[in-house]
């Protein structure tokens, strides 16, 4: 049995392999996107066998979720009938959609898998509402925006589709330098086709110059002691901003990571289903308990709304057509920014850094505005939860074209202020409650440490003075030994899997 479309925004979580598959539903997601052996766009991980997959889809489905299968590679003449025949083999497993990318991908999972929903893949790049309804007409019940859209034009394509036409949105993780993810520079220099999985990922390589009579001398670009990174993107992060996404019509919220760990996944997931019950909360839509109060809606004003059109603006629609408008954004982030050049703001939008500007054909455009609403409180916890795994420096991508994303131009690794130090594998209420645990780090008496709960604030913890014992039951003064089990004394029940996490002495670039 497959579960259907959900009717209020999805926490969409990746996984690359079981285990992260079944982390996700654990820790609330609504749905899993997962890729399998072959013709997927992360082939680092291990990825599911079609075991695999009917193993996670009723775990899945058991607990309210759904799982997503991508099929989003570009495939070669070869590969078509490999690819009709995997297809095939994927209905059978209960998925419940498969992500595409190629128009005639697309065409065969049609044929050969009717019952699954299709997903149009970030790698498509789509970026207009035409495009979205023409792939509703081929039957997309998806589509996945590329990642250079703005809130805007996400409300521009959710005023102008059919409402039970999702749209996908990435919220978390890494972001490619690439339009919508198409690259050759990975297949160029390393042979690794990153159309295929394969990625090498060169743009987070350091480069320096060389000049053409100086051969062997190499200068870098920005002058650091460990050189210059120039494609080095940000990562996304909108946890503070899902409101206005939501209210923009994001139907789902896509976390990125299928190369990441357990860990990640756990508190990425926790994290954005947190944020997402606080919006339904202060939004109205639902109570503390998650009962339902309204049916779920976002705020865009369509064209067969009687209110379209009547003036409502704010500073996202200001700052759309500004951002490609050719001209510094400084002037663009007040109500009074001058015209450039006399423009409609129409043709400012559709010019972009055209000098044709007397070109330009005017019609009666009007861009979607969104009903303002009262900006959705987060506690501080929950915004401390992104800077507790590994990550670059955070940015909010593309969605603010007054705030874009920019290169972390002096390195490439990951900034790590917190690390997993162990995993639980019981608990116990035994001598006023007990934990057994799998070691991953250094645990001492006097550390802090937070169980990460799903659902829940972290549960931050004193490790005691005394009482921690190998998997023997024998006393130690700490748990240092990685992959050992050890048990300490928590009178707080904690669940089966949840990660403990502690504060590093000292941050450090790597990953998790």
């Amino acid at each position: 049995m497959r579960i259907p479309t959900r009717k209020k925004p999805e926490v969409l979580s990746p996984a690359g392999n079981l285990r992260g598959l079944k982390t996700a539903v654990d820790y609330g997601a609504d749905a899993v996107y997962c890729g399998g052996k072959a013709f997927g766009m992360r082939s680092a991980p291990k990825n599911l066998s079609l075991e695999d997959f009917e193993e996670g889809s009723r775990y899945a489905h058991e607990r309210g979720a759904r799982v997503y299968v991508t099929c989003n590679v570009l495939p070669r003449n070869n590969e078509i009938e490999a690819m009709r025949e995997y297809i095939g083999q994927l209905k059978d497993t209960g998925v419940d959609a498969l992500i595409v990318s190629d128009i005639g991908v697309m065409m065969m999972a049609r044929q050969v898998a009717p019952n699954l929903e299709l997903h149009v893949s970030t790698q498509a790049g789509l970026t207009n509402y035409q495009a979205a309804n023409a792939f509703y007409e081929l039957g997309a019940r998806r589509v996945v925006l590329a990642r250079e859209m703005d809130l805007q034009a996400v409300r521009d394509i959710r005023a102008n589709i059919p409402d039970d036409l999702d749209i996908e949105c990435f919220v978390h993780g890494a972001m490619c330098m690439a339009f919508s993810g198409r690259c050759l520079f990975s297949n160029y220099l390393t042979g690794r086709d990153g159309n295929h999985g394969e990625c090498a990922q060169p743009c987070r390589w350091k480069y320096s110059i060389v000049e053409e009579k100086r051969p062997g001398q190499y200068f870098p670009i920005e002058q650091t002691e460990n050189g210059a990174y120039l494609f080095n993107s940000q990562d996304m992060n909108m946890l503070g901003h899902l409101d206005d996404l939501i209210d923009s019509g994001a139907t789902s919220l896509k976390i990125e990571g299928r190369a990441k760990s357990a860990y990640y996944i756990a508190a990425m997931t926790n994290a954005y289903k947190t944020a997402v019950n606080e919006y339904m909360i202060q939004r109205g839509f639902e109570d503390a308990d998650g009962n339902i109060l309204l049916p779920f809606h976002d705020r865009v004003i369509r064209p067969s709304d009687p209110d379209y059109g009547q003036g409502t603006e704010d500073q996202v629609m200001r700052n759309a057509d500004a951002a490609f408008a050719g001209v510094a954004d400084e002037g663009y982030n007040t109500t009074d920014a001058p015209e450039p050049d006399g423009m409609s703001s129409h043709a400012r939008s559709t010019r972009r850094k055209s000098n044709t500007a007397i070109e330009q054909i005017e019609t009666d455009w009007k861009h979607a505005a969104v009903r303002p609403a009262p900006h959705v409180e987060l506690p501080e916890w929950l915004l401390e939860e992104t800077d507790k795994v590994a990550h670059r420096d955070y940015s909010t991508g593309f969605y603010y074209p007054e705030h874009k994303v920019t290169q972390n131009t002096d390195r490439s690794a990951y900034f790590r202020s917190w690390l997993v130090v162990g995993e639980v594998l019981s608990w116990s209420a035994d001598e006023g409650g007990r934990v057994t645990l799998m070691s991953r780090n250094k645990i001492e008496p006097g550390q802090q440490v937070e169980f990460l709960l799903p659902g829940e604030r972290p549960l931050a913890y004193i490790v005691p003075e005394d009482g921690l014992r190998d998997a023997d039951g024998t006393p130690v003064p700490a748990i240092n030994n990685p992959a050992h089990v050890f048990s300490m004394p928590c009178p707080h029940q904690v669940p089966i899997n949840a990660a403990i996490r502690s504060r590093t002495k000292k941050p450090t670039l790597k990953a998790e």
